[in-house]
């Protein structure tokens, strides 16, 4: 384990309530040295893998605002399939590996048909199991969200 020697702090750099205050900058200082000291503690990010495992069909979930109905259904790598007036693409499905924190993530591409108007895009981008709210498919409608990666 590493130490730090302590010093007293130079009045510059507190607070007015008895020095237990440090300024932003001797702050942001002080937790840029912290993984380069190897001082990494519960706080600290999960390390992220080498590499996700690619998978051929992702199992989603969708949601009719209106009617309240959900839907779940397997969809395959380049498959497209529909929800409603939407068109759901979906590019590619990865997790973790088993000795990792369990984590899925999709690429879906989502267009919305309206009838007599030109295809919209919806949605391009990632979308993770663990976090639906992170990158999230905006719609008045329809909610789609990821479950899990399917296949070997």
């Amino acid at each position: 384990m590493t130490t730090i020697p302590v010093t007293t702090t130079p009045r510059s750099l507190t607070g007015p309530i008895g020095g237990k205050r440090v300024r932003g900058a001797a702050l942001a200082a002080a937790l840029l040295c912290l993984p380069v000291l190897g001082l990494t503690g519960p706080a600290s990010a999960a390390p992220v893998p080498e590499e996700m495992v690619s998978r051929p069909a992702a199992k989603l979930q969708g949601l009719d605002k209106i009617t309240a109905r959900t839907s779940t259904f397997t969809i395959s790598v380049g498959e497209t399939k529909a929800l409603g007036s939407l068109r759901i693409t979906l590019r590619a499905c990865k997790e973790n590996p088993p000795i990792e924190p369990p984590e899925t993530a999709a690429f879906l591409e989502v267009i919305e048909n309206k009838p007599g108007e030109q295809a919209e895009p919806v949605f391009s981008g990632w979308m993770f199991a663990s976090s639906p709210a992170l990158s999230a498919m905006e719609h008045p409608i329809y909610d789609v969200w990821v479950l899990s990666c399917e296949g070997d």
